[in-house]
């Protein structure tokens, strides 16, 4: 570490931090459009110049003549940043102003309204009037730069961004600059949109309002929306996202940076994935088939009419209950429990520690984990090739699931090994209870043929599935949006999720669901289930601060195997 003052404040910072990243460290903004963390560095924006010199032996400070690009200047032990300066200043306002020569006044229709550095630096650091009496530049829109993507061409600031992630991060290059000067334009080549697997990122990185997603254009005003920090379910790299909702409906996901997961970006995959949590398909309603003459007619139906008022929880989780207890004291060793993938690690022990409460010899596996193709790694080659070994950037795995690892946690802990229930074959089992929460089809044969037609079958999903169909008893659950809890990634990676939406109509969070089951006093906790599950079982002591902060903590095994691989 080095010691740098910014504006007189020293800190401590990095030797590799460039003169904005060791501002950021004394809580000073350095403004900038061109620069970002994970692209190179091309200097062209020229906002964040500033004026940087160094402290002498002596003890004198030697100021440079000129004011230098922040992002591209690096630091050293006695380097002094100065961006309150008179000079600075006029520097930023010029660079606004020109900026803006050509910008359309729209912000009153602009997605990016709210959330827009152009809006915000301009409030900052800008002048109130501009000076321009010619008649401004107008370009045409291109809907066409990609199937998720319109670029407004008049709002651009030519920080190009979005062409160096194409070229750097997706490796794709489908965007470019074309023409020169004040002509200069983002565009595609031709019949080549920018359609890869991480085209949406380039519209989070545009910091103006030029790149827009289709998907989210005119639907919302981002001051209405409300954030919840939660965890993409689409495949265990277990991105770190931010839920944008309003009104109990999701408007957009967007990643969250997290160095220990996926960096800065997400995958198109996950980031337009979760329009099945607002599905008319969703079980919406705990059931009961044959349920005893004195259950209410709520408890018995898929929905209530509209007249009834009863709340059906209380009865169906009771008769539950009441069935489970029956089917284990009838035949312990023929009951089998099925711990889906897509639960949270608080989900997991709740029912495992639930049924194995009731007898230690229960059963307890795993269900389908779903593997699409193999691992697509990211910057692509020339040809489409995946990157050498220590070139990757961004991996879209094939494990499309967000906590088989922490299931697996649960098991070994629980049940001595990781069972999976498709290995059962044409099971003998007496009673099954199964846990969902895919958003596609999880259903195989083989786990259909596993269980068959028991007497007892007790399933907890979110979509009607042919084992739901043939259910005794349903628990309507929660999506991934709905629920707060603990996922651990392919890389032992625990994180944390919150809850930003209530499930639909009688839906429940699973969580809600297994601590009644259970018939846990209190309300669901994720943070206290967290240090009582790290107290209990070693292999998950890491979660057991309850917090697990903003990029989530790693598991003891998995660093020791980080750090087994590294020094070998």
């Amino acid at each position: 570490m080095v010691k740098v003052k910014v504006n007189d404040i020293e800190v401590d910072a990095d030797p590799k931090d460039n003169c904005i990243l060791a501002a950021r460290k004394a809580g000073i903004e350095i403004p900038h459009y061109c620069w970002h963390e994970s692209l190179s560095v091309v200097a062209s924006c020229r906002m964040c110049l500033v004026e940087v010199g160094e402290t002498k032996p002596d003890g004198t400070v030697a100021m440079g003549p000129k004011l230098v690009p922040g992002c591209q200047t690096p630091i050293k032990e006695g380097t002094i940043i100065r961006t309150d300066s008179s000079k600075v200043k006029t520097s930023q306002q010029m660079t606004l102003e020109l900026l803006l020569l050509n910008h359309p006044l729209d912000c009153s229709i602009c997605d990016q309204a709210g959330e827009c550095y152009l809006q915000d630096y301009t409030y900052k650091y800008g002048k109130a009037h501009s000076r321009l009496d010619e008649p401004k530049i107008q370009r045409e829109d291109k809907y066409h730069i990609g199937e998720q993507i319109a670029l407004f061409t008049d709002r651009c600031v030519m920080c190009t961004r979005c062409v160096r992630f194409t070229r750097e991060i997706s490796g794709t290059a489908e965007l470019q600059v074309v023409a020169r000067g004040s002509h200069e334009e983002i565009d595609v080549f031709p019949e080549t949109p920018c359609n890869n697997k991480l085209a949406g990122n380039v519209v989070d990185l545009c910091p103006v309002g030029a790149l827009c997603s289709k998907d989210f254009l005119y639907k919302k005003r981002v001051w209405w929306l409300k954030h919840a920090d939660s965890v993409c379910t689409g495949c265990s790299t277990g991105c770190s996202v931010q839920v944008d909702q309003n009104d109990n409906k999701v408007y957009r996901l967007r990643p969250r940076e997290n160095p220990q997961a996926q960096g800065h970006f997400m995958c198109d995959e996950g980031r337009f994935g979760f329009k099945y949590i607002h599905d008319e398909r969703r079980i919406k309603y705990p059931r009961l088939k044959n349920p005893p003459s004195n259950v209410n007619a709520t408890a018995r139906s898929t929905a209530p009419s509209d007249l009834s008022f009863a709340d059906p929880w209380p009865t169906v989780l009771a008769e539950a209950r009441k069935r489970i207890h029956s089917a284990i004291q009838n035949d312990p060793s023929g009951f089998v429990v099925v711990l889906s993938p897509f639960m949270t690690v608080e989900e997991a022990y709740l029912l495992a520690s639930y049924i194995k409460g009731i007898d230690a010899r229960t059963k307890l596996t795993l269900g389908p984990v779903p593997v699409v193709g193999s691992d697509d790694l990211y910057p692509k080659g020339p040809k489409g090739e995946s990157p050498a070994a220590g070139k990757v950037k961004f991996t879209i795995r094939a494990e499309k699931c967000p906590n088989r690892n922490g299931i697996e946690a649960i098991l070994r802990h629980f049940e001595g090994s990781v069972i999976h229930a498709e290995s059962l074959g044409k099971s003998s089992a007496s009673a099954w209870f199964v846990v969902g929460g895919s958003s596609s089809g999880w259903v195989n044969e083989k786990i259909d043929q596993a269980v068959g037609t028991p007497s007892l079958l007790i399933v907890q999903d979110i979509f009607p599935s042919p084992l739901s169909e043939r259910a005794d008893v349903v628990f309507a659950a929660g999506s991934f949006a709905e629920r707060d809890g603990t996922y651990v990634n392919h890389a032992g990676l625990a994180q944390s999720t919150h809850a930003s939406i209530r499930p639909p109509e009688e839906a429940r969070a699973d969580g809600r669901i297994l601590m009644d089951l259970a018939g846990r006093a209190g309300l669901f906790n994720a943070m206290a289930l967290r240090k009582e599950i790290g107290t209990k079982i070693p292999e998950l002591s890491a979660i057991a601060t309850g917090d697990l902060g903003e990029h989530g903590v790693r598991l003891a095994k998995f660093v020791n195997h980080t750090a087994a691989a590294k020094s070998s």
